[in-house]
């Protein structure tokens, strides 16, 4: 079987770039710093779907992941005050972790962001500075390159 992307990651994420276990996406959502880790894997649904060395390679990808979301949220005016890192499903099953940067000021603090508010898009500078600053952390890192 081969990973198939749910369709309702292609309506509220961009894709940035593929890690070395995860497809890293950026959450349309100019309210948040804020992208979610998909692993590359046929039917994953659950954490203990994947093996163990993938479940350390995920961890790895979460606290990188974390560094890039610092980095654009900082790029665009919102400097990260605490990082959320969460691992739902209740609305799309499959296995994916969400790294939010969260702020005191922003809508739904101290609550979750999840259902809080409708996404406010990014304007296309703010979107192009968001993912260049994010993309610049994962290559730094040597999990992705430009070239």
């Amino acid at each position: 079987m081969t990973f198939v992307l749910d369709p309702a990651f292609d309506k509220t994420s961009e894709l940035l770039c593929d890690l070395t276990l995860c497809e890293a996406r950026l959450q349309l959502d100019a309210h948040y710093g804020w992208i979610v880790l998909i692993p590359r894997r046929a039917d994953m649904r659950e954490l203990e779907d994947l093996s163990m060395a993938e479940r350390l390679v995920l961890m790895e990808e979460i606290v990188l992941t974390g560094q890039a979301v610092r980095a654009a949220s900082e790029a665009i005016g919102l400097p990260t005050e605490k990082l959320n890192i969460g691992s739902l499903g209740n609305v799309t099953a499959q296995l994916h972790v969400h790294v939010v940067s969260r702020r005191s000021d922003d809508a739904a603090w101290p609550g979750p962001v999840w259902g809080h508010s409708a996404a406010q898009p990014y304007s296309p500078e703010a979107l192009a500075t968001a993912r260049a600053a994010a993309l610049a952390v994962f290559e730094e890192a040597g999990f992705f390159s430009a070239s």
